[in-house]
């Protein structure tokens, strides 16, 4: 299942609006609301909830995480790791009821993608964390992940991973190059070319691909790429809209191109090298999964003391060998790079997982849709998709 999960017919919107009024959240929590007490001097454990597969494991025994463990050697807390988020919306629905009625959920720590995350910012459902208190962070953090529109300054969040949205296609089938979003329409790709379907994973690329600076994207700007996406679906030149399974459309050749995450496309090139992935020329979004410490949460000092060990970049550059990700620790590619074994210091030169200053340039964090946009638009892209 993907990590950028599916926004389905209206769930999400019509959460978001149920908890909208007046401009002004009903299930808001007022910022001296959102600390509970703090046991973390006393009780040395803390509960991270996180996606599956989304962690080092060792070799030989899955049920060591190396650098979950190397922390509670290191700083003695205990953490007890569940992999239980499997959809943003799903977990939404699990943990809303405590949080909007100012009870514990009894996690410290969760992972959640960050146009979710930007909705759990918006409803104050969890807490700003103490960089003062998390040196690795305050240095370590790329730029370009600092300050998104839903968290200016990265006072609630802290990146887990990140990712990017772009194209993924089969140059050898194709015969040619795709340098840009507009790319995709050309007229050999008639019913060779698949997009997402969830709103929050398709819209970004997609204004990019008309020169719309997507951190302060218009909701006009939103009517058009819907329009034109209507139109291509009534050509048939978009063959159908996809979860994660576009994966197998293009690994059989079924697709020629795609919009796909730079994860995916890492594993499906150690299958099949002709498999290209491209930051279009126009830009792509740029995405992470975050840290967050819910409201009450127990644990808070434990849990900033764990998010502060994965900047490590000793311990990024650990995890980012195991997960291949957008590491958000630049500095963590000189440690790879310096590694004896050869595998492990090539992955410093995969710009996959270390975008080079090129793609850098073209990539950026979309601004998030508003929860007074989300019900309106989710409704008008669900109808082209046919969700």
């Amino acid at each position: 299942m993907s990590r950028r999960s599916l926004l389905r017919a209206f769930g999400a919107g019509a959460a978001g609006a149920t908890l909208a009024g007046c401009g002004v959240p009903a299930a808001f929590v007022e910022p001296g609301d959102r600390a509970g007490r703090d046991s973390s001097a006393t009780d040395r454990t803390l509960h991270f909830a996180n996606w599956p597969l989304y962690i080092d494991t060792d070799d030989e025994d899955e049920s060591k995480r190396p650098t979950l463990d190397a922390f509670s050697k290191r700083t003695g807390i205990s953490v007890t790791y569940t992999e239980e988020i499997n959809d943003n919306d799903e977990f939404f629905g699990k943990i809303s009821p405590a949080l909007m009625n100012h009870q514990e959920t009894g996690r410290d720590l969760i992972v959640i993608s960050d146009w979710m995350a930007a909705r759990f910012v918006r409803l104050g459902w969890v807490q700003e964390m103490d960089r003062a208190k998390q040196p690795n962070v305050a240095k370590y953090l790329d730029p370009l992940l600092r300050s998104p529109a839903f968290d200016e300054g990265r006072r609630h969040s802290v990146p887990w991973q990140s990712g990017i949205t772009g194209i993924a296609y089969n140059r050898k089938k194709l015969g040619r190059e795709i340098r840009s979003t507009g790319d995709l329409w050309a007229a050999d790709l008639r019913g060779r070319v698949t997009l997402l379907s969830g709103l929050d994973e398709s819209f970004a690329l997609l204004m990019q691909g008309n020169g719309v600076d997507i951190t302060r994207w218009t909701a006009d700007d939103f009517h058009e790429i819907c329009e034109q996406t209507q139109k291509r679906v009534r050509s048939k030149h978009i063959r159908r809209f996809t979860g994660n399974d576009y994966i197998k459309d293009l690994a059989t050749g079924d697709v020629l191109a795609c919009q796909a995450y730079s994860g995916d496309v890492i594993q499906l090139q150690a299958d099949n090298p002709d498999i290209e992935f491209v930051v279009p020329e126009e830009g792509a979004e740029l995405w992470a999964e975050s840290l967050m410490i819910p409201n009450l949460a127990r644990h808070k000092r434990n849990a900033e003391r764990l998010v502060d060990h994965y900047y490590d970049p000793e311990v990024a550059a650990e995890l980012a060998t195991w997960v291949n990700y957008v590491c958000p620790v630049p500095a963590a590619r000189d440690v790879l790079a310096s590694s004896k074994d050869e595998e492990t210091a090539a992955l410093a030169e995969d710009p996959l997982i270390f975008p080079d200053d090129a793609m850098r340039k073209r990539l950026a964090i979309a601004r998030d849709i508003t929860s007074e946009e989300r019900m309106d638009f989710a409704k008008k892209w669900n109808s082209i998709v046919g969700l």
